[in-house]
């Protein structure tokens, strides 16, 4: 085998890595207590302490959450960890009022506990990320890499392996017996230094390679089986990369369906547990934002009463999540409100626009009552901004994949509107940039990406140049 000074998946690794989360939840309650009340680590809290380490360590264990680190972003990685303490939190708390013991603790210490062990946790890991890529950079903790099919997918392995030394992945080369004709649409065209499957299969069985990832269009199924049963006499890992590009996967993952292996091409991201996080990131920062905006909204009321003729609040038709139908509010900005079956989008110099409500869109300050509709659960804090009706009919037959939008809540903030597509969309290449935008948010979602939104959002996505 390839020699490294750590191997990812060895025991050690693991092992080291149950002892610092341990040190950390302990740490963590130490901390706490002396914060707290200058409570000192004995008795019942020690008890608290290793039950918290063992819950942790067999959920994180069932989660994966010790396994290599080699190919999963950071972001996975912090996410899986706090998602692993909320559920050891929880089964604390629910066997503290099981065995009627939550009466021997102090509220405070284990409330400063509960969040100041996941950050250490995370920290922890961050740390131990960068200690890996900096050995891995350095050509230590390395592994052999062999490429199966020179395609171009093939090709695009070998360049993210190649700009991405903390991956610590040596490519061995490409191997591939046929290049015919018939793949070129999906062969490279460079095919020099090409080698051959049996030689690949060789060197797997020499321990000359670690990883191996297979790039052959589907349609060469009957080469991968036989190159996948050839490569079953080896203690090679194999990786299947198909060429699913033809698709525009939307959260796209491997399931079972009963023991049948099935991939999905579009699916939300918010079903099971991350549906829940989802949820509960929508009440607390929604309830948050309300408090804090509560004395500025009735200020923005009163300038709408006291400006303009009319109600303070008016009601769109919107899609919301599946393309359902919500109504979402807003301050009332225009002396017409216009939702029928034609919508005009707001332009420069509009002459329904109130001065005072100029103002509210330009800072955005009209969408605040759409937290309400984040508490009523029929918006998100963050998601893709919701669109009139009649331009939903309209762009849907123009763009492919815009109705993918819709597996998400619409949001009050995006990823579309802090990267600059906000306001008037007045060609369709503009909202197919929107579209695209929102498509990566769903693509890519995760907890720490809602809240980079939302950061960015306050320092930048408020006031709007484009808004009308």
């Amino acid at each position: 085998m390839s020699s490294g000074l750590v191997r990812p998946h060895s025991s050690k690794i693991a092992f080291f890595h149950r002892i610092l989360d341990a040190v950390m939840i302990l740490v963590a309650l130490a901390i706490s207590l002396e914060l707290t009340h200058g409570l000192e680590l004995d008795g019942p809290y020690v008890q608290a302490g290793i039950l918290a380490v063992l819950l942790f360590v067999m959920i994180g264990g069932a989660q994966q959450i010790y396994g290599s680190w080699r190919l999963e972003p950071l972001h996975n990685a912090v996410s899986k960890t706090l998602m692993v303490w909320i559920w050891t939190a929880i089964a604390l708390v629910v066997l503290g009022f099981l065995g009627k013991t939550s009466s021997d603790f102090s509220r405070a210490a284990t409330l400063v506990w509960f969040v100041l062990a996941p950050l250490m946790l995370a920290a922890s890991r961050i740390a131990l990320r960068l200690v890996l890529n900096a050995f891995r950079s350095s050509g230590r903790n390395t592994r052999t890499l062999a490429i199966a099919g020179k395609t171009k997918m093939g090709m695009q392995v070998e360049e993210k392996v190649r700009n991405s030394p903390w991956l610590g992945m040596r490519c061995v080369g490409y191997f591939d017996d046929r290049l015919a004709a018939r793949d070129c649409k999906h062969a490279a065209n460079d095919v020099d230094g090409v080698g051959r499957f049996d030689e690949l299969v060789e060197m797997a069985r020499n321990g000359e390679v670690d990883y191996i990832y297979i790039t052959l269009p589907m349609k060469a199924e009957n080469r991968i089986v036989e190159l996948v049963n050839a490569l079953s006499d080896t203690t090679a890992s194999v990786y299947m990369v198909p060429n699913f590009f033809i698709f525009d996967l939307l959260h796209g993952k491997l399931s079972s369906m009963d023991g049948i292996p099935v991939l999905s091409l579009h699916e939300s991201p918010f079903y099971g547990v991350d549906g829940w996080v989802k949820r509960a990131e929508d009440i607390v920062v929604a309830s948050l934002i309300l408090l804090l905006i509560a004395l500025p909204m009735a200020l923005i009321a009163l300038g709408v009463k006291l400006t303009s003729p009319g109600p303070v609040l008016f009601k769109q038709r919107r899609y919301g999540l599946n393309g359902a139908v919500v109504e979402v509010w807003k301050f009332r900005s225009m002396t017409v409100c216009e939702d029928g079956d034609k919508v005009i989008q707001a332009q420069k110099g509009d002459m329904r626009i109130t001065p005072f409500g100029a103002f509210l869109r330009r800072t955005s300050l009209d969408e605040l009552p759409q937290f309400f509709n984040v508490l009523q659960g029929s918006m998100s804090v963050v998601g893709p901004r919701p669109h009139a009706v009649s331009h939903n009919e309209q762009y849907r037959r123009l763009i492919r994949g815009y109705m993918l939008r819709h597996k998400v809540k619409p949001g009050i903030t995006g990823w579309a509107q802090i990267s600059g597509w906000r306001g008037e969309t007045e060609t369709v290449d503009k909202m197919a940039m929107r579209v695209k935008f929102d498509l990566q948010y769903v693509q890519n979602w995760s907890l720490w990406f809602d809240l980079k939104i939302i950061f960015l959002t306050v320092f930048k996505g408020f006031v709007n140049k484009n808004a009308y």
